[in-house]
C-alpha cells in the first residue's frame, strides 16, 4: 500500500539532494519515478531540481493551477508505465486541493508520493501546502540541519544586503544570500532587535 511523506526542513538543508538521492536509488533498481518541482523555482533554469552541490536533472513543474492526479495519470498513459514512486519538490507551494491530489494518487494508484519543502516561511508562518501535509501525510520526517550559532536550525531568516529582514510577500524565491537558516532563539533575538529599532 502506497502512502504520502512530507520530509521538511529549512533552506538549505539538503532537501533537493535527498530527493535526487532517492530518485537515483529508485532507478538503480529498475523502479520508475516521476519528479515534480514548482515552476516558481527557476534559480537553476526551468524544470530542473537543482541541489546546492550543483546535482541536476530535469523535471515536471506544477503551478497553483495544476492538477497533479491528471499529470500522473497522462504520464502513466503516456509512457506506459507506472511509476513506483512520485517525488514532489518545494511541496511548500502546493495548494490545498494539490495536497488531496497526493492522496488520491497514494490511495487509488497505490503510488508512494514523498514530498520535500520547508514548514513555515521567512516569518514563522506555515506554508498552504505545508499545513495540510502535516495533517494528511502518512509519515512526516524532519531533515535537521544546524544554525551556524550551534543549535538545531528550525527558522528561514529572510536577508536583505545580509541583514534580517520580516516584511515582505510570503514567496521570494532565492539561495544563500536570501536566506539563512538559523535556531529559533537566535530568530527571534533578531526579530526583537528589529521590533525595537523600529519603535
Amino acid at each position: 500500500m502506497g502512502k504520502l511523506y512530507f520530509r521538511y526542513s529549512t533552506m538549505g538543508a539538503g532537501k533537493s539532494l535527498d530527493l535526487l538521492k532517492t530518485a537515483h536509488n529508485y532507478e538503480e533498481r529498475n523502479k520508475k519515478v516521476f519528479l515534480l518541482t514548482s515552476e516558481l523555482d527557476n534559480r537553476f533554469g526551468k524544470k530542473k531540481i537543482t541541489s546546492r552541490v550543483g546535482i541536476s536533472r530535469e523535471s515536471n513543474t506544477f503551478s497553483k493551477k495544476t492538477n497533479i492526479y491528471e499529470e500522473v495519470m497522462l504520464d502513466y498513459t503516456v509512457t506506459g508505465g507506472k511509476p513506483s514512486c512520485i517525488l514532489v519538490d518545494e511541496s511548500q507551494f502546493l495548494t490545498k486541493e494539490q495536497v488531496w491530489q497526493l492522496t488520491d494518487i497514494v490511495d487509488d494508484l497505490d503510488i508512494d508520493v514523498i514530498t520535500y519543502g520547508l514548514r513555515s516561511d521567512y516569518k514563522a508562518e506555515p506554508f498552504e501546502g505545508s499545513t495540510y501535509l502535516m495533517s494528511l501525510a502518512d509519515e512526516i520526517e524532519e531533515l535537521k540541519t544546524i544554525c551556524e550559532f550551534g543549535s538545531k536550525a528550525s527558522m528561514n531568516m529572510r536577508l536583505l544586503n545580509n541583514k534580517p529582514v520580516f516584511k515582505g510577500e510570503q514567496v521570494q524565491i532565492g539561495g544563500n544570500e536570501s536566506y539563512l537558516p538559523v535556531c529559533r532563539k537566535y530568530f527571534k533575538k533578531q526579530m526583537r532587535d528589529i521590533n525595537n529599532i523600529n519603535k
